[in-house]
Parts: structure tokens; C-alpha cells; sequence
């Protein structure tokens, strides 16, 4: 029995965000390769208690697939293609996002907040237009897979859950990064936004 109501969705949606995964899979792929290869550097900076943030992240974005998923739409028609086109859409931009960032920090990637006593402030790359790149492409997946699924009434949980994880992480991540780079992080925060340029 399904308490949140369903969309009717087409097939191609649902393909169109299977690519996205295999999209996204592949660049988790290469950022814990390039991790891998880094020389080895003990953290300077760690908060370990972002791992519950991280499960509240998740429960966001997991609300937004758990459910029955009604597939009645005609594959060819103008709305199931709409749809898997704004499916695929988002979860390119989800891929290219975490892609970018992850190279442009390098071996400072890392799943739970820290610096390497080696590290440096990355501005470059998407962090030259938004501080928190990575969590904007998780937000894009969770959007996605309401889409594909046919679950966009369940974001109305979804998103004040993944929001409250991200603000909790940033939070954390914000107490590392300032206590590592001070002035410097400061005047990066004073004129970059976290999440959308200009505005947020």
C-alpha cells in the first residue's frame, strides 16, 4: 500500500536515470582511484561526526525511490520523453558536478570531513562558482530519481531531510576547513555561496 501517490512514468525515464548511475558509478570510480594514488598524508583536521549527517543525506535522497513505481506511460510520448530527457539532464549535471570537484581536490576527497597536513583550499574547477559542488549534485539526483520513479510527492520529505544532512555536513566541513586555512578560507566563504552563485 502506498501512502505518498504515485506519477505515471515511462520507460525511457527510467533509463535515462540507469544511464545517469552508470554515469555517476564511474566517476566515484576514478575520484577513489586518484585518492588511492595520492602519497600518503595523515589527516590534520577530522569530524567523524558527519557520518550521522551522511545517513540523513541518505535518508533524503532514499525517500525519494522507496515505493511502487507506475509505469503507464507510452514510451514515445511527449511526456515520457520530456520526462526522460529532464531525468537525464539532471543526473549528466549530477555526474559532471561530483566529476569536476572530485578532480579538482584531488587527494583531498574524501567521503567524511578532514584536511591532509598537506592540503590546500581548493578554488578551482565548480568551487570557483559554488562551495559545496558535491552536495548540489547529490540534491540533482534526488530530484531525478522522484522524477524517473514517479515519487516527486515524496520530496516534500525528502528535501527537508537532505537539506538538514547537507547544512549539518557544511557545518562540520566549514569548522575544518576554517581551522585549517583561517583568513584565507574566510575571504573564500566572503566571496563564493555554498550552493547556487550569487545567491545561496
Amino acid at each position: 500500500m502506498n501512502f505518498i501517490p504515485l506519477d505515471s512514468v515511462g520507460l525511457p525515464g527510467l533509463a535515462a536515470f540507469a544511464i545517469g548511475i552508470l554515469a555517476g558509478l564511474t566517476a566515484l570510480l576514478l575520484a577513489r582511484a586518484r585518492g588511492r594514488s595520492a602519497p600518503a598524508s595523515p589527516d590534520s583536521g577530522r569530524r567523524n561526526a558527519s557520518i550521522l549527517w551522511i545517513v540523513v543525506q541518505g535518508l533524503g535522497i532514499g525517500s525519494a525511490g522507496l515505493g511502487r513505481i507506475r509505469i503507464a506511460l507510452d514510451p514515445l510520448s511527449a511526456k515520457a520523453l520530456i520526462e526522460a530527457g529532464v531525468v537525464l539532464a539532471l543526473m549528466l549535471a549530477a555526474a559532471w558536478l561530483f566529476d569536476s570537484a572530485s578532480r579538482a581536490m584531488g587527494r583531498n576527497w574524501a567521503l567524511v570531513a578532514r584536511t591532509r597536513d598537506d592540503g590546500q583550499l581548493i578554488e578551482t574547477g565548480p568551487f570557483a562558482l559554488i562551495r559545496n559542488p558535491i552536495y548540489v549534485s547529490l540534491a540533482f539526483v534526488m530530484i531525478a530519481m522522484a522524477i524517473a520513479y514517479g515519487h516527486t510527492a515524496s520530496l516534500v520529505v525528502g528535501i527537508p531531510l537532505f537539506a538538514l544532512g547537507t547544512w549539518m555536513r557544511v557545518r562540520h566541513e566549514e569548522v575544518v576547513l576554517r581551522a585549517a586555512f583561517g583568513p584565507a578560507f574566510d575571504a573564500y566563504a566572503a566571496r563564493v555561496k555554498r550552493f547556487v552563485p550569487g545567491v545561496l
